[in-house]
């Protein structure tokens, strides 16, 4: 039995996730360590393997309550073991000197199997991690999480199997975990980490603002780290490249190259990333110029960079483009000897020898690209191109084939709305329809043909058979073999390989064989020394950038990549292009997921994680959680990687002996301890409480929800399968014949009951003017008023199709501009104009479609049949004009007192509507929006925001059809925007209605006529398409129920998770309710008793925390309708206490963990109150349950 001193159990108990990326186990300092860390793992192996093998036993001889007692004595690995958890907790932090992690109790932890703590595999992940072990690390973990109640609790743990899941780019899972170890614990050690992480990996997904806040957030924290400020603000700026931002791309690649602390191989990407720019984007100046540009930075970044075939291959397809043909195939021969696995490469050279007339050195450089990326289109094109113009149509045919279904086989990614990129380009269209031409022409040709016979005239070419075995191509896979086997010998032996890279056209250049150690990151005006440290240190790490601006297509699974193509003939349009990606590695020493992990052909341009390979990869995973089957069918993500510039070794401050750094062994094992909090207590008892609390370490996990609770996720579907009846379910609807029915209590019951409702006739029986807001009375009054326009694709209501009208997709397209409502209505008018034209010409069948009168609940086959045929063959674009602000009084005074006329429960402003009693304006909620139709407009699907309900009235003269899901299936909902590659959150998504019905969800259809309202019901998902021509009026209420607040404080915890704004701040509004209501639901009262007890807590704990760091608590006070204030950085709301930084000349508002990034002691950070707290505890203390006489009101 392995026995430890107390010294070396000490720094055990120390070391978890936390350290990953900054011990350094190849360094010969450590290497006490590293023997310590391996005699563990064998320790603890061999307890897990002891025990489970006399827990068979003893089932064998049928103990049935008898513990398993080990052979083992109990020494240092029970001691590890059972206090791994706190100490990993408890310990000195190893980078700020405190740890803000949460115990684990043993009440909730102690799980095990026979006599093995469930602790003491979490241990055991976090040593596999250190010692880059990933797949044993992964499954350590999930047998931890699977067995640990409460694995969430366990900070340390969500990091540790986030970067595992990282390394393995199974993005989805990463996130997810990263994103819930933020939510419990912004304060966490490794924060910047998992920042900089969840930037990359978004940025993928193409969530690309949500990215940017990450990112941001990475760069302000001045915690130690892995990665320095340069490397954050390079991801930045191909951040903004990735969405066509390219004046802000260019600025601010050109002010990294300013700082002289920038690395070589740092200012190598950045001119090969401006290169390509210059060569590739119309508006960073005229061509002649743009491409002197172009050939002046790549040859920069040849000359900083030298062994690197990527910017070598870049040059090669600038002179290309210039006719300099001899030059770019010395560039190409270069890139080739640096790195000969590089499809792209490989087909320019095909493209070049083609234009020159030689087939045959054509033919061999086309084979050499499809063998190694057997994906690439546009090799398979030019092979096609190439065997036509030698009358070799069999063969042309084959290769043709083969890229329709490349092609066919990328799913197009998010169509993004605003400012977001579209993954598409109009040339992918071009290209799948002229293939599919060809192909159809060759069918018709070969069909025709004689079978081919001995006197047949000699083919210029082999076949593709035959090229298929060719010499080089034989030789260039034997060379790939060989390298594989290599590294696969090398990490056997627990050595780095050097990197072979990501795919092409930027397959890495440099290996490293060492650990590259991290530099702690300080602020600009401190970085000069460390970064001349840093530059000192060879880089292994490689950027790959977006090679066509245009082209940005989102594979299924791991991978993003543009084929390079620029052949004669009729598929030019196919041309251009290469991989958008972000190549790195982590720099920690292993790379994150790299071609030698994974991949049996280590160079092809495929970064798949199959289930085959993931057991290949780790053939000693033999429990995994059902939910993470993302391991066999995650949603992919494209190849993405991290450009990190050299590291440096670790500061002196940081780690110069890691056994100096003396960890406390203290546990602190009573969670009883700690104090209670309940919505009993009054003011002075809750005081009296959080000054028991540490103020040691700032307060973490604000939730305005109840203590102890999983991070908020998606809900499971109902379990109940439905009939195909119950899967299309009436709508509920009501008529209303007179002003007494709309005013009836059973009116809103009648709404209040159901998911959504329709109530019809009701501005017949209220009279209501609705010609007030026709398109003809909004010009009069205000021609220039703005007006949001969306470009989108005319379609069937129940369709939604891909760019080349190929498949149905969840992606809906859409294009933002702006406006004016005079315009628009010009185009409204002509769009009409132009439909009685059509239709006329068509006859009757083409005018009922457009019919307004004619629609019913549902459109029929004949109609939609109609509509299809029609879109199919022309792709139409449509423009929706939306998001009409009406809330100015001024401008819209007759318009806004005609809605008074509503019954209250449905008006804008009631004070039985929460959204009346938030104090300030939230556009399109507690004000009313304008949406101007023609027909095919969409609004997609969505929630409303923090699940409001929402009144919807249609202006007429034309109707709308709706789809609505129950509130309940929106758990449902989002796994398939996900296995759509579509963020639920930030996408724009038209369901499928057969995906649904597949997966059990029900879906509400009907026709919303002129003069119609709907009721959306709390949580309803919905998407609605116009069906002719006309105009909507929308707002969301709130009614005093516990259900709706219920929702509300669930979406705005779920937001916060997701890093999204929750726009309606519910803190503010929870105080607000409870000045301003008396509140006899139970329910109602009991969730809005806890916001305040949770908020006024932290308050009492933030300012006890800030007065203990010496920052003095200034009383600002609030203004009149004051809006209520988010963080700058993170968009959370930040209520009553605000941290504004000094010296700004903007004042922003931050929150305490983004001030605490800024400046960890608080220096220069000024603390705001806007309420004094007696006021806060008087409002808390008088907010008390109303009982009424009789029967109480029930909501």
């Amino acid at each position: 039995m392995i026995q430890h001193s107390l010294e070396d159990l000490q720094t055990i108990l120390q070391l978890d996730s936390r350290y990953y990326g900054f011990l350094d186990l190849s360094d010969p300092k450590n290497s006490e360590i590293k023997e310590l860390i391996q005699r563990t793992i064998t320790a603890l192996q061999d307890e897990v393997a002891h025990s489970h093998s006399h827990s068979m036993q003893m089932i064998k001889l049928d103990a049935k309550s008898q513990p398993i007692k080990s052979d083992l004595p109990t020494s240092d690995v029970e001691h590890i073991k059972e206090n791994s958890c706190n100490a990993q907790h408890k310990n000195n932090d190893f980078k700020s000197g405190s740890s803000n992690e949460t115990p684990v109790s043993a009440t909730h932890s102690t799980t095990s199997i026979g006599e093995v703590d469930v602790n003491t595999y979490c241990k055991l992940g976090h040593l596999h991690l250190l010692m880059y072990e990933y797949s044993e690390a992964l499954s350590a973990y999930q047998k931890y999480m699977r067995l640990s109640a409460k694995y969430w609790e366990n900070h340390a743990f969500l990091y540790g199997i986030g970067i595992v899941y990282f390394e393995f780019r199974c993005f989805k899972w990463s996130i997810k975990s990263l994103q819930e170890l933020l939510y419990l614990n912004p304060h966490f050690t490794c924060a910047n980490e998992a920042h900089l992480r969840l930037g990359l990996m978004l940025k993928a997904n193409g969530e690309f603002r949500t990215a940017l806040k990450h990112l941001q957030l990475a760069l302000i924290d001045t915690s130690p780290s892995t990665f320095t400020d340069l490397q954050v603000k390079f991801q930045i700026a191909h951040l903004y490249e990735v969405q066509n931002k390219h004046k802000a791309a260019k600025e601010s690649y050109e002010f990294i190259l300013n700082n002289k602390n920038v690395s070589l191989d740092l200012k190598a990407d950045i001119y090969r990333q401006l290169g390509w720019m210059y060569h590739c984007v119309e508006c960073l100046g005229e061509k002649k110029e743009r491409e002197s540009n172009a050939l002046l930075f790549l040859q920069k970044s040849i000359e900083a960079d030298p062994k690197c075939g990527q910017s070598l291959y870049l040059l090669g397809r600038c002179y290309a483009g210039v006719n300099k043909v001899h030059d770019a195939f010395l560039a190409y021969r270069n890139s080739v000897e640096k790195s000969e696995g590089n499809a792209d490469t490989w087909c320019s050279i095909g493209v070049l020898y083609q234009q020159q007339n030689q087939p045959t050195d054509a033919l061999q450089a086309y084979i050499c690209a499809v063998q190694l990326d057997k994906e690439h289109r546009s090799a398979w094109t030019n092979l096609g191109i190439l065997y036509e113009s030698c009358g070799q149509l069999r063969d042309a045919y084959a290769c043709y084939s083969n890229a329709i279904k490349r092609i066919a086989n990328k799913k197009i990614g998010n169509a993004q709305e605003g400012n977001k990129t579209l993954y598409a380009k109009s040339s992918t269209n071009g290209l799948t329809k002229g293939l599919a031409q060809r192909v159809k022409f060759l069918e018709s040709q070969l069909s025709q043909a004689p079978l081919p016979s001995i006197t047949s005239k000699r083919r210029q070419l082999c076949s593709i058979e035959e090229a298929w075995n060719l010499p080089i191509s034989l030789e260039i896979n034997s060379r790939q073999q060989q390298q594989q086997t290599i590294q696969m010998q090398q990490r056997q032996f627990g050595k780095n390989p050097s990197v072979q890279g990501p795919p092409p056209p930027y397959p890495h250049s440099h290996g490293n064989t060492g650990n590259p150690i991290p530099a702690k990151r300080v602020k600009e005006d401190a970085e000069h020394t460390a970064r001349n440290r840093t530059d000192a240190t060879p880089n292994s790490s490689q950027q790959q950038h977006q090679m066509n601006s245009a082209q940005f297509l989102q594979q299924p699974l791991n991978r993003q990549s543009i084929k390079t193509s620029s052949s004669p003939g009729p598929t030019s349009s196919a041309t251009s292009a290469a991989n958008e990606a972000i190549s790195e590695r982590t720099n920690y020493g292993s790379e994150i997921i790299s071609s030698d992990n994974i991949k049996e052909d280590n160079d092809a341009n495929d970064f798949e994680l199959t289930e085959q390979k993931l057991q290949i990869r780790c053939p000693n995973i033999s429990t995994k959680l059902a939910e993470d089957d993302a391991l066999n069918n995650y949603n992919g993500t494209n190849n993405v990687a991290i450009k990190y510039e050299s590291l440096t070794h670790f500061n002196d401050d940081t780690q110069t002996n890691f056994k100096d750094q003396k960890p406390k062994v203290e546990y602190d094992n009573d969670q009883e301890s700690l104090p209670t909090f309940n919505i009993q207590m009054d003011s002075k008892q809750l005081w009296s409480a959080v000054k028991q609390l540490s103020v040691d370490e700032p307060p973490i996990n604000f939730s305005i929800t109840t203590k102890n609770t999983p991070p908020p996720s998606p809900p499971d579907c109902p379990p109940q399968r439905l009939t195909r009846d119950q899967l299309l379910p009436p709508t509920p609807s009501v008529h209303l014949e007179n002003k007494k029915n709309a005013f009836s209590p059973q009116l809103q019951e009648f709404c209040l009951k159901h998911p959504i409702a329709v109530v019809r006739g009701l501005a017949g029986a209220l009279k209501l003017d609705l010609g007030l807001f026709s398109t003809k009375t909004l010009v009069e009054a205000n021609p220039d008023h703005s007006v949001e326009v969306r470009t989108q694709v005319n379609q069937s209501p129940d369709e939604n199709w891909d760019v080349s009208q190929a498949k149905r997709v969840w992606a809906c397209i859409s294009h933002r501009s702006h406006t004016t409502i005079a315009k628009y209505a010009q185009y409204q008018a002509s769009s009409f104009q132009d439909s009685l034209k059509d239709e006329g010409d068509k006859g009757s069948a083409g005018s009922q479609v457009m019919s307004d009168s004619d629609s019913k609940d549902s459109v029929s086959n004949s109609n939609i049949n109609l509509r299809r045929k029609r879109q199919k063959n022309g792709s139409k674009m449509l423009r929706f004009g939306t998001n009409v602000d009406l809330s100015d009084e001024r401008k819209w005074k007759p318009q806004l007192s005609e809605l008074q006329k509503l019954p209250a429960f449905a008006r804008v402003i009631s004070a039985a509507n929460m959204l009346s009693h938030v104090g300030h304006v939230i556009l399109g909620m507690n004000t009313v929006q304008l949406y101007m139709k023609v027909p095919g407009s969409r609004t997609p699907g969505h929630q409303e925001n923090n699940n409001f309900c929402s009144i919807n009235i249609n202006i007429g003269p034309g109707d709308c059809e709706w789809f609505a899901v129950p509130d309940s299936y929106w758990g449902g909902i989002h796994n398939l925007c996900e296995k759509n590659n579509i963020s639920y959150l930030h996408g724009s998504w038209w369901p499928v209605l057969e995906d649904l019905y597949k997966e059990n969800i029900p879906v509400y259809r009907f026709i919303q006529k002129p003069g119609d309202l709907v009721w959306v019901n709390a949580g309803c998902v919905h998407w609605v398409q116009s069906v002719g021509w006309c105009n909507n009026i929308a707002w969301n209420v709130g009614p005093l129920t516990a259900r709706q607040y219920s929702l509300a404080i669930e979406r705005y915890e779920w937001n916060k998770l997701q890093s999204f704004k929750s726009i309606v701040p519910m803190v503010h509004l929870s105080w607000n309710l409870a000045r301003n209501i008396k509140v006899s639901d139970v329910k109602l009262f009991e969730l809005i008793k806890m916001c305040l007890l949770q908020s006024l807590k932290n308050v009492f704990h933030i300012q006890e925390y800030v007065k203990s760091k010496g920052v003095e608590v200034r009383f600002n006070g609030r203004g009149k309708n004051e809006a209520s204030h988010y963080c700058g950085q993170c968009e959370v709301e930040v209520f009553n206490v605000l941290f504004i930084r000094e010296q700004e000349k903007r004042h922003v508002v931050h929150c305490l963990p983004c001030s605490l990034k800024l400046s960890p002691s608080l220096q220069g950070i000024v603390c705001l109150e806007e309420y004094r707290l007696s006021e806060l505890q008087q409002v808390y203390d008088s907010f008390t349950l109303y009982r009424t006489q009789g029967l109480g009101q029930a909501h």
